[in-house]
């Protein structure tokens, strides 16, 4: 953790809507002047997708059937943790890119599914934004999570994880319901091993909970709205949180326990702005007065 040169990270696994809570921080970084260098959990897997595919085969035909991305095996754990001792100690590190699709990929004029080549953070940003799989992540000698000064877990209850990962898997990758089907079971150890156990580390979890029937999540047509959820919000240390004023922001919300606010899941980009932006503030002006400004 670090005054001068702060981290924020969110965490959580495929199909949990990190990507939308990194819009969310995109309007506050906008909105407050932040300067922020971001960080794609994606870019420190291992393997591209194809050496990924070469290496699963591999592993499957000599008995490993649960080789994934959530696992130490596909992702440079050691050197994600470089980036952030250094940016940490003096707002500098390297970082590279995980090219989706044809989209992203054709500024590079690399195929999708390739990295770009690693390059140094630009000097003088304000803060490291990271979005992930692994911004808490402890595995071994490795403890990712003790470097970031805020860190963000977005956790669906696992239903809604699956049937959003089912719906963006089959709409805009083109799988089967099978084969994600079998890339959730492949991916269940390492989900309890290394996805899970992050939700313990952070400052801030955000969990949506929907209100309708997903009991069997691979026959859903339908992704449950936000006003079909509820938002479960728990706070780590609730100690200077104020509670009152942000029930009074967050209408029809309650607490149920003494860490904890539910409040409508339609409010989500509303409570995150509430809650986020004072964080961020914080963590800015102690910026500034460890150096000196």
């Amino acid at each position: 953790m670090s005054a001068k040169h702060p981290i924020i990270a969110i965490t959580g696994s495929s199909g949990a809507g990190t990507t939308s809570v990194m819009r969310t921080f995109e309007q506050i970084f906008r909105r407050e002047n932040v300067n922020a260098a971001f960080v794609e959990g994606d870019s420190f897997h291992r393997y591209n997708r194809a050496e990924m595919k070469m290496k699963m085969a591999e592993e499957w035909n000599a008995g490993n059937r649960h080789m994934s991305h959530f696992g130490p095996d596909s992702n440079l754990f050691a050197e994600l943790e470089s980036l952030f001792r250094d940016y940490s100690q003096a707002g500098r590190g390297k970082r590279r890119r995980y090219l989706h699709d044809d989209l992203e990929a054709a500024p590079y004029k690399q195929p999708p599914g390739t990295f770009t080549d690693w390059e140094d953070i630009p000097e003088g940003t304000d803060c490291l934004f990271y979005e992930g799989l692994h911004g808490a992540v402890a595995c071994g000698d490795i403890d990712v999570a003790k470097h970031p000064d805020l860190l963000i877990g977005v956790v669906p209850v696992m239903n809604l994880e699956w049937i959003q990962k089912l719906h963006r898997d089959r709409s805009m990758r083109g799988y089967s319901t099978e084969a994600v089907t079998d890339t959730i079971l492949r991916r269940m150890p390492d989900y309890i091993n290394y996805i899970c156990p992050q939700f313990s580390r952070t400052h801030v979890n955000f969990q949506r909970v929907p209100t309708v029937d997903t009991s069997n999540p691979f026959i859903a047509r339908f992704i449950p709205t936000p006003d079909e959820s509820f938002l479960v919000i728990r706070f780590a240390n609730p100690r200077g949180i104020d509670f009152p004023y942000l029930l009074s922001m967050l209408k029809d919300s309650f607490m149920s326990r003494a860490n904890t606010i539910v409040c409508p899941g339609g409010k989500m980009d509303l409570a995150m702005q509430t809650i986020l932006t004072p964080m961020i503030w914080r963590l800015m002006e102690r910026r500034k007065q460890a150096s000196g400004r």
